[in-house]
């Protein structure tokens, strides 16, 4: 595994080039040796792809509006930055295809129905569910860096792409927000596609999810559903505590930056170090 630094990232924003590989030998059940948590992952690792193609074509559409330089620069990070997930998260799910999982029919769903809302949606609304997808990816990421012991389960291999994924999403998580408030700005377009993305998003990850499981023949492991259930949703869960980040999007005075999220970043990167030593850079 190798990482270097590429000049289309920017100061705050670094296009890290990683090269991870992935060991035939990790455990199909790698997060907790549960299939529910893992499927529950890689459920989601199944739309990076195509998820995060469908961003940088949102954001690239407007790219020629953008007068600010500096946003300019953001704009094209971010782009660097998505890319690179979009690679990493191929590899991963080409790793998790071997153990027998629908993994391409998941990914072609998905990119069919990525192509069906860019024919049927505007322009704009498409910024805006990118806008919406986007503080759902920050949310999850800063609650990763702020509670790093949600990832103890996972195995020690895979550590490392969750939360170098989870950095990077903290670090560009304004840039698809302020090219819609330049050029779009629409108070209704921006929340009504929060609302419609939040229950598109929450059914079909759990749709995903259940279809991994049950090719597992895993679906009636009520064990493992309740130790899931517990992590996600229990006293301390990943889940609980994240309502008020998530209507804060709906104020019209949101801005991802009003959470300052550097010394998150900085305490991920010093775990990524400890995983990768010299391999990834401290650039936060």
């Amino acid at each position: 595994m190798s990482a270097q630094m590429t000049p289309v990232g920017t100061a705050n924003i670094p296009v890290r080039r990683m090269d991870f590989e992935f060991d035939d030998a990790i455990p199909k059940y790698w997060f907790d040796n549960n299939p529910m948590l893992t499927m529950l992952l890689t459920g989601l690792s199944c739309v990076f792809p195509e998820g995060e193609r469908m961003f940088m074509r949102a954001v690239r559409y407007y790219q020629d509006q953008i007068t600010d330089p500096e946003l300019q620069k953001e704009v094209r990070a971010f782009i660097g930055q998505e890319a690179h997930h979009g690679k990493e998260h191929q590899a991963f799910n080409d790793f998790m295809a071997k153990k027998d999982l629908p993994i391409a029919q998941i990914e072609a769903f998905v990119k069919n129905a990525i192509a069906f809302e860019e024919k049927h949606l505007s322009k704009e609304r498409m910024l805006a569910k990118t806008c919406a997808l986007e503080h759902f990816t920050a949310m999850f990421a800063e609650m990763i860096l702020e509670n790093p012991h949600f990832l103890d389960g996972i195995d020690e291999r895979l550590k490392p792409l969750w939360l170098w994924h989870a950095i990077e999403e903290s670090e560009h998580k304004a840039v698809a927000y302020d090219v819609y408030q330049t050029a779009v700005g629409d108070y209704w377009t921006r929340t009504s596609e929060m609302a419609v993305t939040t229950v598109m998003f929450s059914f079909f990850t759990t749709l995903h999810m259940v279809e991994l499981v049950r090719a597992s023949g895993e679906q009636r492991n009520f064990k493992a559903m309740g130790q899931a259930a517990k992590k996600m949703w229990g006293k301390g869960g990943f889940f609980r505590g994240m309502l008020p980040q998530y209507l804060a999007y709906y104020r019209p005075d949101f801005h991802p930056n009003q959470r300052d999220s550097t010394q998150l970043r900085n305490k991920g990167l010093r775990l990524l170090k400890s995983y990768l030593g010299d391999k990834i850079a401290l650039a936060a």
